[in-house]
């Protein structure tokens, strides 16, 4: 304590809803903020339907249950009765994705994807959980991904595979990241030109171009969970 203030390193001030300041250095916090509004957001509408649950779904609960059903057949005939598993992650993944896209679009509001901190942190879960299905799945063989289809190529092939893995965190991050950006400062800009003409055309582009970026990401993660459970190639 120094005249009656806590230490600096405990001392956290908010400084809008922008950033915040921990121990004299300020960290953008705005992304983080946004990240929970789409989570409270998702929450509530899931308490609600799960609440008005009926035999003959009607409004909201027709269109989830359209969307998860969509969802749950492309991920099964992709990757098998094996996939079904999978469905709660995927399509949880994809509306979460698309739910922060969307805060994009809503004026006062930014997208949380429109920040690295976000993408990089949901490509390295990607990351992390398909390698831990393949551990769980093959066990000490899940080695055998990496080395290749002879014993010769090991030296190889082992660095090789080891980069395109680690490589896929980066390529999922940076796509959904400069997607999102690039549709915020474009709308921006169009929004300085002319401020109402030059934004509610380009709204449908923008709603289409954010809902092909979650399903991108949504997709990838498919196919990475997919190639984990296969059998190596010896």
């Amino acid at each position: 304590m120094a005249g009656g203030l806590p230490h600096p390193v405990l001392l956290s001030t908010f400084v809008g809803l922008d950033e915040i300041t921990i121990a004299g250095q300020v960290v953008e916090f705005k992304h983080v903020f946004y990240s929970w509004v789409c989570m409270a957001v998702l929450f509530t509408v899931a308490i609600i339907l799960r609440r008005r649950l009926t035999l003959v779904p009607g409004g909201l609960q027709n269109f989830f249950e359209a969307l998860i059903d969509t969802l749950e057949n492309f991920i099964c005939t992709t990757m098998g009765e094996a996939g079904r598993k999978y469905v709660p992650l995927l399509a949880g993944m994809f509306i979460y994705i698309f739910g922060m896209n969307l805060l994009g679009l809503i004026p006062g509001f930014d997208a949380p994807t429109a920040n690295l901190n976000t993408t990089v942190c949901m490509a390295l879960f990607v990351l992390c959980y398909y390698n831990f299905v393949g551990l769980a799945r093959w066990k000490a063989h899940y080695i055998h991904h990496f080395t290749g289809p002879s014993k010769f190529l090991i030296p190889l092939m082992f660095p090789l595979e080891v980069v395109s893995h680690l490589s896929r965190p980066v390529s999922l991050s940076l796509r959904l990241f400069g997607n999102i950006r690039g549709e915020e400062i474009v709308m921006v800009l169009f929004f300085i030109m002319a401020p109402l003409l030059g934004t509610l055309p380009i709204y449908a582009l923008f709603l289409l171009g954010k809902t092909m970026q979650a399903f991108v990401f949504f997709m990838l993660t498919m196919f990475y969970i997919k190639g984990a459970l296969e059998g190596p190639e010896h």
